[in-house]
């Protein structure tokens, strides 16, 4: 893939951003379980960074994804995975399929305010009880006059104490599971949603994970996103997005954790020697370096792909098993070399170890991927 100057500056104006404006504080949000997205977001929108891919008409800068995409690669300088995550709900999770398919009255409302920093968005799609059958959900939307009255409740919901708006994926008719869901956005401040309950995970501190839900809610029916009994569609192409944003967020991460340890081997003396003589961490260490080149030329191949108006559906979903394969297989590999060093809490590779973990689950399991890849290769006789 070839990457040009305005690339190159993307880069570096993200580097620069996430060093200062980030990484220091990053131990702090991570102690505080969360981090001030409208303060942070504020000053990524004013650098175009929140909009790469979006309309200029509604502040974006119109660009391809692979500019989006030599962001998200930088996004490892912020020194841990919350805030990243929450930065891609913004910008690839949240807002594709508003700018796609929503009207111009709810892009200007909604979609401007999100790539300018001003509205913190979070999509809301996983329930108790649904989460990779994503066609499972219960959630409701009826009509009422010219509103929607909502029931129901998502969970594991990224910045949802913090929100400005909800991309909700809910039921708004019966019969077929695929054909009867709609996108609605759902201003955060709505009377009738409690978002209150906070939730505790094994990594990705800095990043708030919330519970909402959704007691007789009611929204304009205006709020709709493209057409009604669209939405499990439009959901399953925002996953793509979301899919190519996760593996673009891992490789360069990925190597910088096999870098630290190669340093730290390389220092690190044992039985008068240091580590890195040993034939067996140099061929580790090796095979790790070709297992994430591999992922970013994947990644870069599903990018390039996607701009052509490929279909991404195996590229995409490939991309997404690897990294999520490789964020545990890397820090846990690098971690065993540290020794004790490496299970201190201080030590960014535990922080890796960690957050990595939710790579294999988040946008769809391991397992979700190598079903639609099979299926999509006619592997699977059921379809």
């Amino acid at each position: 893939m070839k990457f040009t100057e305005e690339h190159d500056q993307i880069r570096e104006t993200t580097r620069k951003v996430l060093q200062s404006e980030v990484a220091p504080f990053i131990d702090e949000w991570e102690r505080e379980g969360i981090f001030p997205a409208r303060e942070l977001y504020k000053k990524l929108g004013k650098l175009g960074l929140l909009g790469i891919h979006k309309p200029e008409e509604y502040g974006g800068m119109g660009l391809d994804y692979s500019y989006n995409m030599a962001f998200v690669e930088e996004l490892h300088h912020c020194g841990a995975g919350g805030v990243p995550m929450a930065i891609g709900v913004q910008t690839d999770m949240a807002t594709p399929a508003l700018a796609r398919f929503g009207s111009h009255e709810i892009k200007r409302d909604f979609l401007a305010p999100a790539i300018a920093g001003d509205m913190v968005a979070c999509v809301a799609v996983t329930e108790p009880h649904a989460g990779s059958d994503v066609a499972a959900i219960k959630t409701t939307a009826r009509k009422d006059g010219d509103d929607y009255i909502i029931n129901g409740s998502k969970m594991f919901i990224t910045s949802g104490t913090q929100a400005d708006f909800i991309v909700l994926l809910c039921n708004t008719s019966e019969g077929n599971k695929h054909h009867n869901k709609s996108l609605i956005i759902v201003p955060a401040d709505s009377k009738g949603i409690d978002r209150s309950t906070a939730m505790k995970k094994l990594g990705q501190h800095s990043s708030d994970t919330a519970v909402i839900f959704f007691d007789d809610v009611r929204v304009p029916q205006s709020y709709l996103i493209g057409e009604e009994g669209h939405g499990f569609i439009m959901q399953m192409m925002q996953f793509q997005e979301e899919r190519m944003w996760a593996a673009a967020s891992s490789h360069s991460g990925l190597k910088a954790q096999i870098d630290y340890t190669l340093e730290f081997v390389q220092q690190r003396q044992a039985f008068g020697k240091p580590l890195i003589a040993n034939q067996v961490i140099q061929h580790r260490l090796v095979e790790l370096y070709t297992d994430v080149a591999s992922l970013k030329a994947l990644t870069h191949e599903a990018c390039e792909t996607y701009i052509e108006g490929g279909d991404v559906s195996i590229i995409a979903s490939m991309a997404k098993l690897k990294a999520g394969r490789l964020c545990r297989e890397v820090p846990d590999a690098c971690l065993q070399y540290m020794g004790g060093a490496g299970y201190m809490e201080d030590n960014p590779i535990t922080r890796a170890y960690r957050d990595g973990r939710l790579g294999s689950i988040g946008g769809g399991a391991d397992e979700i991927m190598c079903d639609i890849i099979a299926g999509t290769m006619g592997m699977n006789p059921r379809r």
